[in-house]
């Protein structure tokens, strides 16, 4: 097999020890029916030489009776198990399988490509470091595509291969792959995937499977293998908000009180500082326990027992955190909804809610829209049906300790319980906006959900008794952050200043906001190094964030150059009023301009930590909009970008 090592026979507990380290990338497939998702698993498996043959041996015995192609084996057999699959030849539940290489251990999620199955695809890719989401060279972009990328969106994952399948069937035509890269990215740009790799390849042969393609010379980039070995996830775990759902107590004996449970996010060590809530008692950690003994340190996803300093009273379903980064203490909140039963939602229909170790009594008391996944657009709906998607807002028993899914993944999911048949109907993401946040029931006042809001970093708008909804509704328009971002000269202000002009004349209420003349007030005390740019965005995104309140368009040109805080900006914000625009000028246009002289005294030294000469700028990896400005006017980048935000203002 390709993890094997002359360790195995030289000294297998130092290879255990070796297999043990590696890190683990949970991954799953999906796209429409057909396109090739089972028949891509068994094929890296096959050319990995990781089937047993035993195995391989069945599947051929199989492949006679049940397989889909004229080869000698259907790889699709191996995760398609069921015999209504293999009669049917598609996938209806969701399949997992687990092999490792040399370089790290995989759990693949086979899920269904029917739209009748959408949820079976939702729940595979709900733990989910990495999504392949296949196309038919033959069909392009269906609406099954859409759908599924709009789930992996909505589910926070970050890592996305577009994988064009059965290029053999349309001779290996890099003119039809390149047309389905732009078809894909036009729907994918308003959506939240940072990472994107396209790749074509003919699972059925092999081709960019675990080996390079012979028929496609023009693809340069590495086989499909090559990216799962080497995706970095590491940053991908919240290592700074520590959250721990109390699971069970353990209390073997009168000397010995333990809390059992998943870290869920963070790190905690023996000694730290604890809170538990709801109760708001502290104590600190006096030792971490597993079977293994003690542990110095504990962080996601392992499962341990906290024991504590001091006796303080703590149940199944309170979670531990840092008294100095809480959660928000809620009884109402707004979330994404993945709707999964054939019986439609029903608002004010008691249902159970279960987030971490929680259960809780609760009601959704409004569909505030449903997500059209063609065009994604929000349409008015008064519930939602299967494999529906909608805004929900909901009204619980009793208070949940929660944060915004897009901060912690843990600590934001739940989901939608049947209080009748005990099935699961439904799967909700906590979005970080939300105004009906504030309802504490005993355990705060309003004043406490404001300090505690803030680790949300969207607007609190119920300690406004006019609401930001209110205001929106009177102005007869959305309210939205234009942040536009570039180089120095590439020509944002000039885009943000007619483009004011150009929404004032539409009717619009809007208002500019820009870099250069904030550091001339609000932000004079800044300097250029990269805390002081970091505060400086901050500044400016928590502005922006008052006046999207007060209903306005705000309007931001500022070079911002790190990514990390372009994101911190769009989390104070809200993700659904940022509208990142990447005004995309190449560096020597921009330093023919120097209208300002910046870069002269750049090059020549004056001006150290110089966006562009001395300091480096991040593109954004996947803007909401991205403006090629070379060979085209201010009136048509304006034009552009006036297009682009039509649909996400006007009410």
């Amino acid at each position: 097999m390709s993890h094997q090592s002359d360790l195995i026979a030289t000294d297998i507990e130092a290879y255990l020890a070796q297999h043990e380290r590696k890190d683990l990338l949970r991954f799953l497939t999906c796209g429409s029916v057909d396109d090739g998702k089972s028949t891509l698993i068994g094929r890296l498996l096959y050319d990995s030489k990781l089937i047993y043959e035993d195995q391989l041996e069945a599947m051929k015995k199989d492949s006679v009776r049940h397989g889909t192609t004229d080869t000698e084996f259907d790889p699709a057999l191996l995760t398609d198990g069921l015999k209504a699959e293999r009669e049917q030849g598609i996938t209806i539940d969701v399949a997992y399988r687990y092999f490792s290489t040399a370089k790290r251990k995989f759990i693949i999620a086979d899920t269904p490509g029917h739209e009748q199955y959408t949820r079976n695809m939702a729940t595979g890719a709900s733990t989910c470091d990495l999504a392949i989401i296949l196309i038919d060279a033959r069909a392009g972009v269906l609406t099954q595509t859409r759908r599924h990328s709009f789930i992996v969106s909505l589910l926070g994952i970050k890592h996305i291969i577009v994988a064009v399948n059965k290029m053999d069937l349309v001779d290996y035509s890099q003119e039809v792959f390149e047309r389905i890269v732009k078809d894909y990215t036009g729907f994918a740009a308003r959506l939240e995937l940072s990472d994107v790799h396209f790749l074509p390849m003919a699972a059925l042969n092999g081709d960019n499977v675990v080996r390079k393609s012979e028929h496609m010379p023009w693809y340069t980039g590495s086989p499909l293998m090559h990216l799962l070995e080497h995706v970095y996830i590491a940053s991908d775990a919240n290592l700074i908000d520590f959250r721990f759902p109390v699971q069970y107590v353990n209390r073997p004996n009168p000397d010995f009180r333990g809390f059992c449970g998943t870290v869920a996010s963070g790190v905690v060590r023996p000694g730290d500082e604890v809170m538990v809530f709801p109760s708001r008692k502290t104590s600190r950690v006096k030792a971490i326990h597993t079977f293994e003994g003690e542990l110095e340190q504990a962080m996601p996803p392992l499962a341990v027992t906290l024991t504590l300093e001091d006796e303080i009273d703590v149940s199944r379903g309170d979670m531990f955190v840092h008294p100095n980064n809480i959660p928000l203490i809620a009884t109402r909140f707004e979330a994404m909804l993945v709707w999964m039963a054939e019986d439609p939602l029903q608002p004010d229909k008691q249902y159970f809610i279960k987030q971490t170790t929680n259960t809780t009594p609760g009601v959704i008391t409004d569909v505030r829209y449903r997500i059209d996944v063609n065009t994604l657009h929000r349409e008015d709906a008064a519930q939602l049906t299967l494999n529906e998607i909608g805004r929900c807002a909901f009204a619980l028993e009793k208070p949940i300790a929660c944060d915004p899914y897009r901060k912690n993944r843990a600590s934001g999911a739940f989901v939608v319980i049947d209080r009748l048949t005990n099935n699961t109907i439904g799967a909700g993401m906590i979005i970080d906006r939300n105004q009906s946040f504030g309802s504490v029931g005993s355990f705060g006042s309003v004043e406490s959900v404001e300090s505690v809001g803030s680790g949300l970093n969207g607007p609190n708008d119920s300690m406004d008794p006019t609401n930001s909804t209110m205001r929106e509704q009177a102005l007869q328009q959305h309210a939205l952050t234009v942040w536009l971002t570039g180089l120095s000269g590439s020509g944002k202000s000039s885009i943000a200043e007619r483009l004011e002009q150009r929404l004032h004349t539409e009717g619009f209420h809007a208002y500019r906001l820009d870099g250069d003349n904030l550091r001339l007030g609000l932000n004079r005390d800044l300097a250029f190094s990269a805390a002081d740019r970091a505060e400086n965005i901050r500044r400016i995104a928590e502005v922006a964030r008052l006046f999207n309140q007060a209903g306005l368009i705000v309007l931001v040109s500022v070079i911002a150059p790190f990514y990390a805080d372009r994101h911190h900006a769009a989390e104070i914000i809200g993700a659904d009023r940022f509208f990142e625009v990447y005004v995309d000028t190449p560096l020597a246009v921009c330093e023919a301009r120097d209208v300002k002289g910046l870069y002269h005294k750049a090059r020549a030294g004056e001006i150290p930590d110089f966006t562009g000469i001395s300091s480096p700028y991040e593109p954004p990896p996947a803007p909401a909009l991205r403006l090629a400005t070379v060979g085209h006017t201010v009136e048509e980048s304006t034009q552009a970008v006036f297009q682009a935000i039509m649909a996400r203002i006007r009410l």
